[in-house]
Order: structure tokens, then sequence, then C-alpha cells
């Protein structure tokens, strides 16, 4: 169990200070095959190294983040593949950089449960030994929650707590191994129902080619606590299914049409 990992592995006598707490949450569910899951691995490998996002680190208040890393896919499905490290220079980033990619990819899923994703990560603040001023959960994912509970509910829990959720949305057309394609407009899905709390934003990576790049870019803002502004969209985000289905729950709805209930 993904908890009993946390808890096992952060336990400290004393809340060690830094500037960031940030929680890295991957999709690896049913939409993902093993070519996108390495080109996501790769990305987090590269950038968490990046003498750009070192700096960016440094020049914080402390010069030193505490960052955690796991997979997830359906409601019940989450692994933690590196706990909480403190990362403040380059042989630490790179120790991380190695123990992630030691890691096996965990789990083969069928279903995407970014409710279940926050749910674990919200979890994996309390006790984890340390104290910042920022606690942030960065999920990105290829699609729409379709499992577990309703991802609005659970991503307002989240804010309600003082957490921050930034996402990096994989806009792409590759139909998933059931065949099915992919829902237009996703980074307006993440804007409506996924991000939230104090400076949330998003970084879309416009296909898992450009995945590198997009974790980078958002790595460093996500870092310098520095939020691009937020893009010239409706004010109201209403993107609806054949059916009339509201945005945040067309995920759940779409894979119903198609399997059943």
């Amino acid at each position: 169990m993904l908890l009993a990992a946390v808890t096992s592995s952060t336990t400290t006598a004393f809340a060690e200070p830094v500037d960031l707490e940030l929680v890295l949450a991957v999709d690896v569910s049913g939409s993902i095959d093993a070519y996108e899951a390495d080109l996501q691995r790769n990305g987090y490998l590269a950038a968490i190294v990046d003498s750009r996002v070192l700096a960016a680190i440094r020049g914080g208040t402390l010069g030193r983040i505490a960052v955690a890393y796991f997979e997830w896919g359906s409601a019940k499905q989450q692994k933690l593949l590196v706990p909480w490290t403190i990362i403040e220079d380059a042989p630490s980033a790179v120790a991380f950089a190695a123990a992630l990619r030691a890691a096996p990819r965990s789990l083969v899923a069928d279903r995407t449960s970014i409710s279940g994703a926050i749910s674990v990560a919200l979890l994996m603040f309390a006790g984890n030994g340390f104290d910042s001023p920022r606690q942030v959960i960065d999920i990105s994912g290829d699609g729409p929650n379709n499992s577990g509970d309703p991802v609005d509910a659970i991503r307002d829990l989240a804010v309600s707590a003082g957490i921050t959720i930034n996402g990096l949305p994989v806009i792409n057309d590759r139909p998933n191994r059931f065949g099915l394609p992919n829902i237009p407009d996703l980074d307006r899905y993440y804007a409506a129902c996924v991000i939230g709390g104090p400076g949330s934003f998003l970084i879309v990576a416009e296909d898992f080619a450009d995945f590198a790049g997009a974790v980078l870019r958002k790595f460093i803002l996500e870092i310098a606590a520095t939020a691009p502004p937020r893009p010239s969209t409706p004010a109201l985000y209403r993107m609806v299914a054949a059916n009339d289905d509201p945005l945040c729950r067309v995920g759940e709805r779409r894979f119903e049409r198609y399997f059943g209930k």
C-alpha cells in the first residue's frame, strides 16, 4: 500500500524546513502505453537534474525542496517509487534521478483516477517530516477521470487544506489500448476540474514528444512560485458530451457509454 510506504519511510522526530514540498503524481493508466510511459519517466529524469531547475532551487529562501514521486492508475492503484527526498544541489538531484531510473514501471491499470491520485498525494503531506510555506501536487496525464470519486470534489478538498494542484495535460490523438480516442480540449478539462489552490497553473504538453520540455518549464515555474498567465478562454468551462454531460464528469459518462456501468 502506498500510504504504508509513505508513513514508514518519512516519519521523523522533527520537521525539517524546506522551500517547497512537491509531490509528482504521474499517470500510467490504461491510456498510457510502455513507449509513452518511458517518455514521461525520461522527461522527469532529465528535468530534475537540469541546471536551470537547480538554479531555481538555489534561488529559494532556504535553497532546498522536498520531492516525492509516485505513479497512478485506477482508484486503488498507486505506487510510490521515490519517497520524500531533499534536493538542494546536483548530487542530491542525481541521487533522486538514480532512484527513479532504477524503479520498474509499477502498474498496469485499465482506468484513470485523477481523484485517487490527488487523495493519496494529499495524505503524503501529513507527518512527512518537512515544513514549508508551499505544498504542491503536480498531476500529469493524458485523459479525464473515469474511476473513483468525482475529480473536482477531491480537488476542492485538497485546496481547502491549503494544497496547490498544478497540471500537465498531454494532448494527443493516439487512441488508447481499448481503441477509444482521447477527449478534445484536455487542457480545458484540467483547468476546470483538476488544478486549484494558490498560484495554480497548467503547462500543456503537445503530445508525448513534447513532454520533457513541458516538465522542465513546469518545474522551473513551480519551484520559483511563478505561475504563468492563464490562457484566454471562456469564463465558464462547459465542454459537453453528446448527452450534455458537464465537463467534470465527461470521463465517467464516456466510459459508461462504451463499456456499461
